[in-house]
């Protein structure tokens, strides 16, 4: 993912610094807005992958297996905003190249219109990438949800503009000299991975720059992934780091899957194949809330709030702010450890769990003769949430 926001930010710069034509057309102007719009998403995405990256790194040091895999999840929400944050952003590349060659080479088509056609196009992508720049994982997950059919509406409007130019170049009487640049930028990604030529009749394949190349799954007449994408999707998919909608969602839309998408909808056959029959792979098909496991239940903050200032001495900032660190539990279970839902009285009682957890800490830090660490802290946490039957699947809740 890095590599390619790489790829479309130097696709933005290129665009911006390309000078006019002999008609004084070019993607800036009134269309700077657009360049901007894209160039803007960037930087939350590269911000989203470091706190990814953030979390990883701290998963390889706890020396906790059950904290790291919780911490791993964590970054699951983060790397699912960015992966199909990415798409969208290739996907809006794709438009921008387009409309680029149709000012260059079509001076008979309207500017207006372009205008328009692009201003609609970015109205129906901004609410998705609002939902999954927020990280909010609910958020994130309906986004995911949501994607197939977005990337389906996208299809049906970058092929009508596509066809629209063509039958006005043909009008005009342009030469074919135009045609052909039309095509090579509306085939430029398809070209660049080496895959099947879509048939004429066929709607344009968009963003299809994150498809793998070699040794991939066939779907029909088209590649869809690698074997060893396949294999570490199905692996964090069962370590419950990617959720199962945001999985088939992208396999739907890698797959072409998109004009096509329903709700339920199976994954294709052939990745289904690559998967291998397994209950992780059955149930991998695109589902809604309750499907996808997620719950209203309470949130319960593991590190106790009252003594934020204590954790952030101790290096539980940015990314490793203690309002990461929530879980959701029942109702029940949430006021049986903390003293039967009364947390004054519950103070009293030394099982309570921010009682007991800061007692803990205190005296870890006496044994240890220093300040207790980030991850030491976080093994001395892991032991007591197993104790107290408390999952490690953690989200983020309110802040200060």
């Amino acid at each position: 993912m890095k590599g390619s926001l790489r790829g479309v930010e130097a696709t933005f710069t290129q665009l911006a610094g390309r000078p006019s034509d002999l008609w004084g057309f070019s993607l800036t102007g009134v269309f700077t807005r657009y360049l901007d719009h894209g160039s803007g998403q960037v930087k939350w995405m590269k911000g989203a992958l470091g706190s990814a990256t953030a979390f990883t790194d701290a998963a390889s040091e706890v020396g906790d297996t059950d904290m790291e895999l919780g911490l791993l999840r964590m970054a699951g929400p983060r790397l699912q905003a960015a992966q199909f944050g990415t798409l969208l952003l290739a996907t809006w590349v794709d438009f921008l190249r387009l409309a680029d060659a149709i000012l260059r080479n079509c001076p008979m088509c309207s500017v207006e219109k372009l205008f328009t056609d692009l201003h609609r196009v970015q109205g129906l992508m901004e609410p998705t990438l609002t939902d999954l720049a927020s990280l909010d994982p609910e958020r994130v997950e309906a986004a995911a949800l949501a994607m197939p059919a977005l990337m389906g509406k996208l299809t049906r409007e970058f092929d009508t503009l596509q066809r629209e130019t063509r039958s006005t170049l043909k009008l005009g009487g342009q030469v074919i000299a135009a045609m052909k640049a039309l095509e090579m930028v509306t085939m430029i990604s398809t070209m660049k991975m080496a895959l099947p030529r879509v048939p004429p009749s066929a709607p344009a394949t968009l963003g299809v720059g994150l498809v793998m190349s070699s040794g991939g799954v066939m779907a029909g007449s088209r590649l869809v992934v690698s074997a060893e994408w396949v294999e570490l999707m199905r692996r964090l998919v069962q370590a419950g780091v990617i959720s199962v909608p945001a999985a088939s969602a992208a396999v739907l839309i890698q797959g072409g899957q998109v004009t096509m998408a329903q709700a339920h909808q199976d994954l294709p056959k052939g990745v289904r194949d690559a998967l291998g029959d397994s209950p992780e792979v059955r149930g991998m098909q695109v589902t809604g809330r309750a499907g996808a496991g997620m719950s209203d239940a309470p949130k319960h903050h593991v590190l106790p709030q009252e003594h934020r200032e204590w954790f952030e001495r101790r290096g539980f900032k940015g990314d490793m702010d203690i309002d990461q660190f929530c879980v959701r539990l029942e109702q029940a279970h949430h006021e049986a450890i903390h003293g039967g839902g009364n947390w004054k009285l519950g103070r009293i009682w030394p099982g309570e769990w921010n009682r007991m957890i800061m007692d803990a800490l205190l005296q870890a830090e006496t044994r240890a003769g220093r300040m207790l660490t980030r991850d030491g802290i976080l093994k001395e946490v892991a032991r007591h949430m197993r104790d107290y039957r408390i999952p490690m699947n953690f989200t983020s809740g309110g802040g200060r």
